[in-house]
């Protein structure tokens, strides 16, 4: 049986390797990129068997069979959660979570030699694994935010803030409503809660909604400002820097 490692942490690739001659499997050759598996698929005989791990140095492994045809087997390496690892599942994949554990190689490799005595083939559908992986590990971003208002707390959708900036060591948010609140936070703490599609941090005072943006105007120093529609408290301005980053943010 040819076997074959594509794996970009290479002590994971050797320690796998271990594992595989204690079995009695011989490694063919350990790959570690995108890049350098096109060309070894394209040059060499393909194996029964491919251990492959998702993320890679240059990129997702899926991207090796954009350009080669593989009908090699494969088992794939992970370090994703289980709810990533309903695409697996879907497509009938069998997988291997790191740590790999000595009982779950044994068991991995029994299943692909059921297959190979049966000569079933799985066909493997690449793009349906790569999009419900990706939104498997898109990140949980806040929905909403409670701030305190005298002895009550007010819930605010994440849809209804327009901005949040910081003033006298204090940070607010603006909602569409034209009110501003208080929070318990910093800017630098909302860089994890904020979906980056939606906010963007224009400068070192303020986090601005797209849907919030009435108009852009060109101002000093290679600037712009941005004017909201419900904010006009102080100028909201893109700090040169962050200009070209603002403008790809819009696309």
């Amino acid at each position: 049986m040819k076997v074959i490692i594509i794996e970009d942490e290479k002590p994971s690739a050797r320690r796998l390797q271990r594992m595989l001659d204690k079995l009695g499997i011989q490694t063919e050759t350990m790959l570690h990129s995108v890049e350098e598996s096109i060309v070894w698929f394209q040059s060499n005989p393909h194996p029964d068997l491919i251990f492959l791990d998702i993320q890679l140095s240059d990129g997702l492994s899926f991207e090796i069979f954009d350009e080669v045809q593989v009908k090699s087997a494969i088992i794939f390496t992970t370090a994703y959660d289980e709810y990533a690892l309903q695409a697996f599942k879907l497509n009938s994949i069998d997988y291997l979570l790191k740590p790999i554990d000595r009982v779950e190689l044994v068991q991995a490799l029994e299943k692909f030699k059921e297959h190979q005595f049966k000569e079933q083939q799985v066909a493997l559908d690449f793009n349906a694994i790569k999009n419900l992986l990706v939104n498997a590990a898109e990140p949980e971003y806040k929905k909403r935010f409670s701030v305190k208002v005298g002895q009550h707390l007010k819930l605010f959708p994440i849809d209804e803030i327009e901005c949040f900036y910081s003033e006298n060591k204090g940070t607010y948010l603006h909602t569409n409503q034209g009110r501003s609140y208080l929070l318990d936070t910093t800017l630098e703490q909302l860089d994890n809660d904020l979906n980056p599609k939606q906010f963007f941090r224009v400068s070192r005072k303020f986090y601005v909604n797209i849907h919030a943006i009435k108009d852009m105007v060109s101002y000093t120093n290679s600037r712009l400002e941005i004017k909201l529609y419900n904010y006009n408290d102080q100028e909201v301005i893109v700090a040169r820097e962050r200009v070209k980053d603002f403008k790809q943010w819009l696309e």
